[in-house]
């Protein structure tokens, strides 16, 4: 077995003495103490010695609790400030008298009857006032409460042992090597000859080296750069915006009927305030009410302006979508937006309030369905998921819509989001002529089918080992 000279004569020097503190040795070694901890630790991995580590609570007296002991806690100040009984009114006028009155009567010193608070005989020392004298020996009910009020702290303490074991003892029976070793030849001892008489240090090849951790970014924040990487090589302009939004963009514009369900308290947060509507808001009333003038029967009734000024967490970035829109009118357009919405949905292993989004469009004078369908499965192929299918689907403000789909050994075909052509109410009241493609998916949960995840909350928890275990560059599973 092969120890280090400082391995060795701290094995010396443990034998015989017991349990001793690492500042014990470092005494007698002449050695820092943390230079001592790490010769035991090496010393304890070989079997050699034991390492004992004992957490402590540590109770001390703060700057309030030394205070309470020179001049009294609170409600022995305030009950030693008037005689046998006094108006609450009055009383309330001392400094201590929001934290006294409660605890006079709560420790029994005092009744309250009819606005006069009475003592009720001479108030005994309290368990508190015990406590804070000697909180070490207080119970623990009494240290809780000194914690709570801020009289005292608590502060955990480590405390290391090391000693000696049967195996250690019997290598040192068997007799240790103190000769200094030689972990580096010179070229002169090596022309010299001299390095034969020399004791080399052995080295283990077979041990593993300690493993280092270095600094990376967050799994889930590299899958998002790696997804922003991916669209601005494909020409696309990325978009910002607020997470507080205006029913107007996030529901009206984009066509939802003003009584659909999803905005409803149950599927929306909604905000206090509202926003003012934008220029040309009748434009979006008249394709409610009638279908403007492309032919549209629009959603019939009544649009109320007063729904449409109220504010809500966006439940998706299809609203920043559809500004962007209308501030860029003329083709061609590509921009995506990736970024955080929020819906009152209940916590489980699949579905948190808050999660990433990733949103797309394209116009431009020629593009078509089968475009779109390429913008998909490129952007898809590039994120690691080789085989991908579409399959019809719907949604309320694309025609036709699609559903992306791709395949994973292990779980078959997976859905990771829809697209689809803005339908004409979406696009027209804002002059735009020609055709729009749209697609959003969740990006959580790619990030479970890359990471291979079971419960979406861990991409949230700050989980260290986890985090050091995920690889920097991870594929999709083809």
């Amino acid at each position: 077995m092969q120890l280090t000279i400082n391995e060795k004569k701290l094995l010396l020097n443990m034998t015989g003495t017991g349990e001793k503190s690492p500042e014990y040795f470092a005494d007698i070694l002449q050695k820092p103490s943390e230079s001592v901890i790490q010769y035991a630790n090496l010393l304890s991995q070989k079997g050699l010695a034991e390492v004992r580590r004992e957490l402590s609570t540590l109770l001390v007296i703060t700057d309030e609790g030394e205070l309470s002991l020179r001049e009294g806690l609170p409600e022995r100040q305030l009950f030693n400030s008037f005689d046998v009984s006094i108006p609450v009114s009055e009383l309330n006028k001392h400094q201590h008298a929001r934290i006294g009155i409660g605890w006079m009567k709560r420790l029994g010193w005092v009744s309250i009857n009819e606005g006069i608070i009475k003592k009720t005989g001479n108030a005994p020392e309290s368990p508190i006032e015990k406590g804070l004298k000697s909180p070490e020996s207080a119970s623990s009910d009494v240290q809780k409460e000194l914690i709570r009020r801020g009289l005292v702290s608590a502060r955990e303490e480590v405390t290391l042992t090391i000693a000696i074991t049967a195996a250690g003892s019997k290598l040192v029976a068997s007799g240790i090597d103190l000769r200094d070793e030689t972990g580096t030849l010179t070229s002169d001892q090596i022309s010299s000859g001299t390095w034969k008489d020399l004791a080399l240090r052995r080295y283990d090849i077979s041990k593993r080296p300690r493993p280092v951790w270095p600094g990376k970014i967050h799994p889930y924040q590299r899958m998002i750069d790696e997804m922003r990487r991916i669209l601005l090589d494909m020409g696309f302009t990325e978009l910002y915006g607020d997470i507080i939004q205006g029913a107007f963009w996030n529901f009206d514009a984009l066509f939802q009927p003003q009584d659909h369900p999803a905005r409803e308290m149950q599927d929306t947060f909604h905000l206090a305030g509202k926003k003012e509507l934008p220029k040309g808001w009748e434009r979006i009333r008249d394709m409610h009410e009638k279908g403007g003038d492309i032919g549209s029967t629009g959603w019939g009734g009544k649009w109320d302006p007063e729904k449409a000024r109220a504010t809500v967490l966006r439940t998706h970035t299809t609203s920043l979508s559809i500004q962007h829109l209308a501030e860029h009118k003329n083709p061609p357009v590509k921009a995506f937006c990736v970024g955080r919405v929020y819906r009152r949905e209940s916590i489980d292993p699949t579905h948190l309030p808050e999660f990433e989004q990733l949103e797309g469009i394209v116009m431009d004078n020629d593009v078509s369905f089968k475009n779109l369908l390429g913008f998909l499965k490129e952007f898809y192929v590039r994120m690691g998921f080789s085989s991908v299918r579409f399959r019809p689907g719907y949604f309320p403000y694309t025609e036709p819509s699609v559903e992306p789909e791709v395949f994973i050994e292990e779980l078959g075909w997976v859905e990771l989001g829809g697209a689809g052509i803005f339908r004409e109410e979406v696009t027209a009241p804002w002059g735009i002529n020609c055709p729009v493609l749209a697609w959003g998916l969740g990006v959580s949960r790619v990030a479970m089918l890359r990471m291979g995840l079971s419960d979406l909350r861990e991409l949230y928890q700050s989980d260290i080992d986890w985090m050091r275990k995920v690889p920097v560059m991870q594929r999709g599973k083809a």
